[in-house]
């Protein structure tokens, strides 16, 4: 078959879906001997990721901004699905083109656009919840990244679950324990010592409930005298609040703002944290958990949506809105290293479940359910 993947809604500073479009791709390459890709991305994308080959045609697309590309999606890209003659066209940002040639496969991250519209920017609220309603309806095959958002699908739209796969993320392969030396390098970019922070890794936006985990942080700092809270990411939308907690709480000399740290340097940080403190309200997957548990960090989370899924007992859950909760939780790790030591075994060997791989080969059976047009 001939498959296209519109992985065009990839930011160059790669987070979350944009993490899982790039790896997925990476997979592909390797694991697939038989079908053919043409992948539509920005030009850097295309060096970045190395994948070259008789199977694999990179179509380069670059647009003004999101609004231009959306249409696009709609106009263009059906355009270069008769072009290229594809079999299935692969959306993995949620939206479809309402027309075209191909059989078609979208992927659902998660449904928060639809579950806690009030975390997202108002014009998010009207476009994602509509198009996204459209594409599950329209789209021959779905691929849900959790079987939390597999449920929600199902819940909230009574999409058939039969036509609808559920294929779990991975970390990829870089992430591993680093060696000490490697771990003081990184650390010492970013001013830190290893062993002398609390990370958080993502976007920052409402959804991640950082705000939580810095008042949930004030409320120990003073028992964790020579442990800073280190807030890595960019800043994404209605981030305010968290730079006005620091303040509030009198923060500013404990917790550090890494801003986007590029991948190389990830693991290295994981490797160096104390713990790793994810409180996100609402996920579809979560990958930075697994990822810190790749690299031997243990892990506090919370217990809703897809996060019990992917930590499993690898890691100490707690409610979102708990920040008495999280706050014992910090303490509680950060104080003591036989349960640092067990949490981290058990997410090393946890993360071992996963692999990108296992992804791409799932991935592939869709593709040739939907070339097929089988019934689910």
């Amino acid at each position: 078959m001939r498959i296209g993947i519109d992985a065009t809604a990839m930011p160059l500073q790669r987070a979350g879906a944009g993490n899982y479009i790039f790896n997925l791709i990476q997979a592909l390459a390797r694991v697939d001997r038989s079908n053919e890709y043409v992948i539509f991305a920005k030009p850097a994308h295309q060096a970045e990721l190395g994948v070259n080959g008789p199977r694999v045609c990179f179509v380069p697309c670059e647009f003004a901004g999101r609004a231009v590309r959306l249409v696009w999606e709609q106009v263009g890209l059906p355009r270069q699905v008769r072009a290229h003659r594809l079999d299935v066209l692969h959306s993995p940002h949620y939206t479809m083109p309402l027309r075209h040639s191909a059989r078609s496969v979208v992927t659902f991250c998660d449904m928060t656009f639809l579950l806690h519209p009030e975390l997202h920017q108002p014009i998010k609220r009207v476009f994602f919840p509509a198009m996204m309603r459209v594409s599950a309806r329209r789209a021959d095959r779905l691929i849900a990244i959790s079987e939390s958002t597999r449920d929600d699908l199902v819940r909230l739209w009574a999409v058939d679950r039969a036509r609808i796969a559920t294929i779990p993320l991975a970390a990829d392969t870089g992430y591993r324990p680093r060696a000490p030396e490697e771990v003081v390098e990184v650390c010492g970019r970013y001013g830190l010592q290893p062993g002398g922070y609390i990370l958080y890794v993502g976007m920052l936006e409402p959804r991640k409930n950082v705000d939580r985990l810095v008042e949930a942080f004030g409320r120990v700092a003073t028992e964790l005298p020579g442990v800073d809270l280190v807030i890595a990411g960019r800043p994404g939308w209605m981030y305010d609040q968290i730079f006005a907690q620091v303040e509030a709480l009198g923060l500013r000399e404990r917790v550090r703002f890494t801003g986007y740290v590029p991948h190389d340097a990830l693991p290295g940080l994981y490797s160096g944290a104390r713990l790793f403190a994810y409180p996100s309200k609402y996920e579809g997957f979560g990958l930075p958990v697994l990822e810190a548990m790749s690299c031997g960090s243990p892990v506090v989370t919370t217990n809703v949506s897809s996060m019990p899924e992917v930590a499993g007992d690898a890691a100490i859950l707690v409610t979102p809105d708990d920040v008495a909760g999280l706050a014992a939780a910090l303490l509680r790790v950060s104080g003591d290293p036989t349960l640092r030591a067990e949490l981290s075994c058990k997410g090393l060997a946890r993360a071992k479940a996963f692999s990108w791989e296992r992804c791409a080969r799932e991935t592939m059976a869709v593709y040739e359910a939907a070339g097929a047009g089988k019934e689910p």
